[in-house]
């Protein structure tokens, strides 16, 4: 089974290099890396990690915090692959099908950054207007949304009071971006964590303004 476990390293040489030697002591392939974030002090890094059946996952993290100055911030099932080009693919398949973008950027954006499920909404006189969703998205009669319109892509509090139950009870991380628009955005939702980096926020606003412009032509 494979699994997408997000670490911070510390920026020494060969610390990475030792996260992936102490994985591969359990048996764990490393199947693709993507640096989340880096600073002049630390890295955040994703790794897809296949881990031999009847492993448990606490494993990952015990191996790879046995690396000093690693932490683990969050592991959970992937099954995905890791691919920094999925933005131009995503975008090309809209610019061929643009009556369906809004439809095709909710199910393309959970697998460009890594979150469960993504939904697209409108904002009209005053209510809130679902206009498309990802296949993995939650099922929804009514969602108040206060924070909309929305001016700029942001992470958002779980905790807030429009959030529903079941998506606080799963831990579930949130984040947004306008689509060209104020009053029309994406949310997107990752169950379980990890949390958003303001990295992959700006990620998304920048795909985002892309395809708002696709739309548009």
């Amino acid at each position: 089974m494979s699994f997408l476990i997000r670490v911070q390293v510390p920026d020494r040489p060969g610390v990475l290099g030792a996260v992936a030697s102490a994985l591969g002591e359990l048996g764990a392939d490393i199947l693709g890396v993507d640096v989340v974030e880096r600073s002049s002090e630390a890295a955040v890094d994703d790794l897809v990690v296949e881990l031999p059946s009847g492993r448990l996952p606490d494993v990952l993290i015990t191996a790879a915090e046995s690396v000093d100055g690693v932490r683990v911030d969050a592991v959970r099932p992937y099954a995905g692959v890791l691919d920094t080009h999925r933005e131009l693919e995503l975008v090309e398949e809209i610019a061929a099908e643009p009556s369906r973008g809004l439809e095709l950027f909710a199910e393309g954006v959970p697998r460009i950054i890594r979150s469960g499920w993504a939904m697209i909404f409108g904002h009209r006189a005053g209510e809130v207007e679902h206009l498309a969703a990802s296949t993995s998205a939650p099922e929804i009669d009514h969602l108040r949304l206060p924070w909309l319109p929305l001016d700029r892509a942001t992470i958002l509090d779980a905790d807030d009071s429009w959030v529903p139950e079941t998506w606080r009870e799963l831990g579930t991380e949130l984040a947004a971006s306008p689509i060209g628009k104020s009053d029309r955005v994406l949310l997107a939702g990752r169950p379980g964590g990890p949390m958003f980096r303001t990295s992959e926020v700006a990620r998304l606003a920048h795909l985002a303004g892309i395809v708002a412009v696709v739309l548009e032509e």
